[in-house]
């Protein structure tokens, strides 16, 4: 059974998230991703938790659905503390296998922060008691990091973090087994820290939104013989490939912190021009945010390009609509790309499958000869950047003369490809 997961997005409890992140439009998102599997998000918050446990029916062991959709209970939730002078920021994904496991961990939370206050809630722990709280609960919950690079509040962020997640999570990093990349880093920048092969490196979208150029932007594919919460989570354990097949990646450059910047100048540079400048903006001296980029060449121990020996392969993939827009210069909401976007989806089955599987002369049938041969790049990682910094997403280029005109600094006004060929001009 091929399952396609995204396993951490929140519900419309979380802030800033959208209206429709209900189950309905979380449903509906998926199907039209190509997603059978999502996490819930936000279990911790009491009215979303009400919500679930009225509209979810198990259909296997700790499997749920809705209107054709599987889903495993899951929420983010973030630790704060002091350690050694410093205050520690650190998010984690739980999945949990039922709902009266769920019930005991939001009791057990509870004494630590408040529940009701967001989907994403806010713990006075630290993340080896997090663990600890959860182990004692049961040995079924799984527990990891959440975006694990993220400059403010991840494990090993460059301000909030840790050199290593066994700093994090202390004696309890038994308990750990696996980490979430984030949209700025993919496997291959991982593997270039050999502290972190013992994990297994999971892909998700951290949604806010059922919008298919957010939900499943990131997921996780599995071929499973049966559909369970313990297979699921055998395999992402063992990393066998044999049932954990791959993740699926937008390319790290399109994440908004890779590169180290500094966004309300517009200045955005590669990590030897930051280092070069001491980490500080060429514009108005205040510290530049440390991008992913930069974090994972201050901790690698291995050379770029390094593989290791057992690993999960990945696939890079932009969202459709992305591609569409960039094609037609128009906004990812306007009437053209949705158009052309619902049109291939209609055609083809799901956004997935149009990425992944779909004939190129195919799609140019029902979307013209330019959506279909910048599909094609994106299936080669033929496609180039200008990358994300500071909270500002990656730009895809299509145009050959493209000039970054938010801002130009050094390296960080220059495109940055995946590959050593870069986009053709249209």
């Amino acid at each position: 059974m091929r399952i396609i997961a995204d396993f951490h997005i929140h519900s419309l409890y979380s802030k800033g998230t959208s209206k429709d992140m209900n189950l309905d439009g979380i449903s509906e998102g998926a199907r039209i991703k190509g997603l059978n599997l999502v996490g819930t998000g936000d279990f911790t918050h009491p009215a979303w938790l009400e919500e679930l446990e009225e509209k979810l029916e198990e259909v296997r062991e700790g499997i749920f659905s809705y209107k054709g959709v599987y889903f495993i209970l899951t929420t983010e939730v973030a630790t704060y503390f002091e350690k050694d002078g410093k205050i520690k920021r650190i998010h984690h994904v739980i999945h949990a296998p039922s709902f009266e496991i769920v019930k005991q961990v939001n009791e057990a939370l509870a004494k630590f922060g408040d529940l009701k206050a967001d989907g994403r809630p806010i713990l006075r722990m630290t993340a080896a008691e997090l663990v600890e709280v959860l182990m004692e609960i049961s040995r079924e919950i799984f527990v990891y990091p959440a975006h694990a690079w993220t400059p403010w509040v991840s494990c090993l962020g460059s301000f909030s973090g840790f050199d290593s997640v066994e700093e994090c999570y202390e004696e309890q990093t038994k308990h750990v087994y696996a980490l979430e990349t984030g949209l700025s880093s993919d496997p291959s920048m991982n593997w270039r820290v050999s502290s972190l092969d013992k994990f297994a490196l999971l892909s998700n979208s951290d949604s806010h939104s059922p919008r298919s150029w957010r939900l499943g932007r990131e997921a996780n594919v599995f071929e499973l013989k049966k559909l369970s919460y313990k297979s699921l989570h055998e395999a992402i354990k063992k990393k066998d490939s044999k049932r954990f097949l791959y993740t699926i990646e937008v390319p790290p450059e399109y994440g908004k912190y890779h590169f180290t910047g500094h966004r309300s100048c517009g200045v955005c540079l590669h990590p030897r021009e930051a280092m070069k400048l001491g980490n500080v903006c060429p514009k108005c001296g205040r510290k530049l945010t440390v991008g992913v980029l930069q974090r994972v060449e201050e901790l690698a121990d291995r050379p770029e390009g390094y593989v290791p020996r057992k690993h999960i392969p990945f696939k890079r993939l932009i969202p459709l609509c992305e591609i569409v827009a960039e094609v037609y210069k128009k906004s990812l909401l306007s009437r053209r790309v949705l158009e052309v976007h619902d049109k291939l989806v209609r055609n083809f089955g799901s956004e997935l499958d149009v990425l992944l599987k779909t004939p190129i002369e195919e799609i140019a049938k029902v979307a013209g000869e330019r959506v279909a041969e910048v599909v094609k790049l994106v299936r080669e990682e033929r496609v180039s950047f200008v990358p994300g910094y500071d909270g500002v997403y990656g730009k895809v280029i299509l145009d050959s003369d493209f000039s970054n005109k938010e801002g130009k600094s050094q390296e960080g006004s220059k495109r940055r490809s995946f590959s050593q060929k870069s986009l053709s001009e249209f």
